[in-house]
């Protein structure tokens, strides 16, 4: 089965073209200072189909990131997962970026990434919700903890295991493709994003 993956819910675009178990191809997008990173999804689809002398018509299964992240990056990659999928008529796969990044070190470690607002969007195996703070800071004491950049120095005083996701290179995209084969496949009406909390309203 061949998967096509991507997200532009977090700081950066990852997509990745595999086959089952085996990873074809993966590329990763910084923002360039004048779009955000998302604003090159469509266009790095086609290029990694055409390096692969593939058409979207060769894809088995789309999945993508569903959040928490960025408003616009979850709303980015799920539209277009969604128009694929239904264009090709094939199934989608969504999956949580706290479960992705869960799975950096290798195993299924807890995540808590900031939520603003005194909170943390938190997984520990499932999916807790925005959690306060002062909560958090009791969980990761004594556990491998993935957070961000804003809340590695506040989760650090915890626990000696706080990694940032965003302090390395860590092949994202590839975690996703292979998420893809141990999740349901949906159809693609039912592929909707992820807000753990409401999006921001403009002018307020």
């Amino acid at each position: 089965m061949k998967i096509l993956a991507f997200d532009t819910c977090l700081d950066k675009t990852y997509i990745t073209l595999s086959e089952d178990e085996k990873i074809i191809k993966s590329e990763t997008i910084l923002s360039d200072g004048e779009n955000y990173h998302s604003a090159y999804l469509i266009s790095t689809i086609v290029k990694i189909l055409k390096s692969q002398n593939l058409t979207p018509r060769d894809i088995d299964c789309i999945t993508t990131d569903i959040g928490p992240g960025s408003f616009t990056g979850i709303r980015a990659c799920t539209t277009v997962a969604r128009v694929l999928a239904q264009q090709l008529d094939i199934k989608a796969v969504g999956v949580s970026s706290l479960e992705i990044l869960s799975r950096i070190l290798g195993g299924n470690d807890l995540v808590a990434l900031d939520a603003r607002k005194n909170k943390a969007y938190v997984y520990d195996g499932e999916i807790l919700g925005a959690v306060e703070l002062e909560k958090v800071d009791e969980m990761v004491k004594g556990r491998t903890l993935i957070t961000d950049n804003s809340l590695i120095e506040r989760f650090s005083q915890f626990t000696d295991k706080a990694v940032s996701y965003q302090a390395a290179d860590y092949p994202l995209g590839e975690i996703l493709a292979r998420l893809a084969l141990e999740k349901s496949e949906v159809d693609w009406r039912k592929l909707k994003p992820l807000y753990i909390q409401p999006p921001p309203v403009f002018g307020r």
